[in-house]
């Protein structure tokens, strides 16, 4: 059977990565693809508790360098338990972050730089990489003011705090939205940037574009 087809979803929060893996998957699966979707903090039992911690506002005084390590224990745990599998028997995988996420947010955001990011990555994953991956790109500071908005929608409906990041600077995130911006550059076979400063259909129709491509 042939080696399925891996797909990951990346961007700031609030750029719409979550709704457009879901339109993607319905279309996939409207093609008579088989498909699996995941995400990174969490998607498996163990990822989830991880997601959890690491997420959580209450979860204070977290050292860069553990949460990094938390993040690979997470990815690790969701390559062996849902990624590999579901490429093995075919299937399209379309996962909600990956290694890009914690190059920008921990390398970038926290300043640890790339390197450690990309040995821990070589170490932890195997040196699996995506075969392609969809950078979101909307407006900078109306992604932030979505997400924070998102979360706070979240907590008053379901009582769940997923907020630790959303607390964090526009320095920061201006970090992370650079870095991001660096390895697209630095990848750009790989990595596809899209502006998704459209309405949800229309970003939907550049994303279904690029996938069609490479199918």
């Amino acid at each position: 059977m042939p080696r399925g087809l891996f797909v990951t979803f990346e961007g700031l929060d609030g750029s719409g990565k979550s709704t457009q893996l879901r339109r993607l998957k319905e279309w996939l699966q409207a093609e008579g693809h088989p498909v699996t979707t995941t995400r990174q903090p969490g998607g498996t039992r163990v990822g989830d508790r991880i997601r959890a911690l690491l997420l959580d506002t209450r979860t204070e005084s977290l050292a860069p360098f553990s949460e990094l390590g938390l993040m690979f224990s997470d990815r690790a745990q969701s390559i062996a338990e849902v990624i590999e599998p579901a490429l093995q028997a075919g299937h399209i995988v379309l996962c909600d972050r990956f290694t890009d996420s914690s190059e920008a947010y921990q390398g970038g955001g926290r300043q640890l730089g790339s390197q450690v990011v990309r040995d821990l990555h070589a170490a932890l994953c195997g040196g699996l990489q995506p075969d392609l991956t969809l950078l979101l790109l909307p407006d900078f500071d109306l992604s932030l003011q979505r997400a924070r908005r998102r979360n706070q929608r979240a907590v008053a409906a379901t009582g769940k705090d997923e907020n630790r990041f959303e607390t964090e600077s526009s320095a920061f995130y201006r970090r992370v939205f650079d870095k991001y911006q660096e390895i697209a550059a630095r990848e750009p076979l790989r990595v596809v940037a899209i502006d998704s400063n459209g309405s949800i259909d229309e970003v939907h129709e550049r994303v279904v574009q690029v996938v069609r491509g490479r199918l």
